[in-house]
């Protein structure tokens, strides 16, 4: 059974830094697509990042240079290294990830996700 736990939100002033964390089971991390999304109110979930299984790295214009995603692969978990963040950036974060091949853009395109963690820049 997948199961992904994200952590890590919460408040933070404009111009802070959020560390945000997935912790995985159930499926073979390593080797999976994995992403982060966003959504706020009324908006559909948008990809903040995404990163293959073997490494390469995709992300949102709107955050490129700001936020890092990365994978500790003998762990479990993902990360979401977010800094300089602004106000635009408020939303719940969700981890999401991809069991077939490929590595998406669409949320509805992934095959599990977590429950989210709500990020709060004020």
């Amino acid at each position: 059974q997948v199961q992904l736990v994200e952590s890590g939100g919460g408040s933070v002033q404009a111009g802070g830094s959020l560390r945000l964390s997935c912790q995985a089971s159930g499926y073979t991390f390593r080797s999976s697509c994995m992403g982060w999304f966003r959504q706020t109110p009324g908006k559909e979930r948008e990809l903040v990042a995404s990163m293959e299984g073997y490494g390469r790295e995709l992300y949102a214009n709107a955050v490129k240079g700001r936020f890092t995603m990365t994978r500790e692969k003998d762990k479990n978990v993902l990360y979401l290294q977010m800094n300089s963040l602004k106000l635009g950036d408020t939303g719940m974060y969700y981890c999401a990830v991809r069991l077939n091949s490929g590595c998406p853009i669409r949320w509805s395109d992934f095959s599990a996700w977590g429950r989210g963690t709500q990020v709060t820049v004020s």
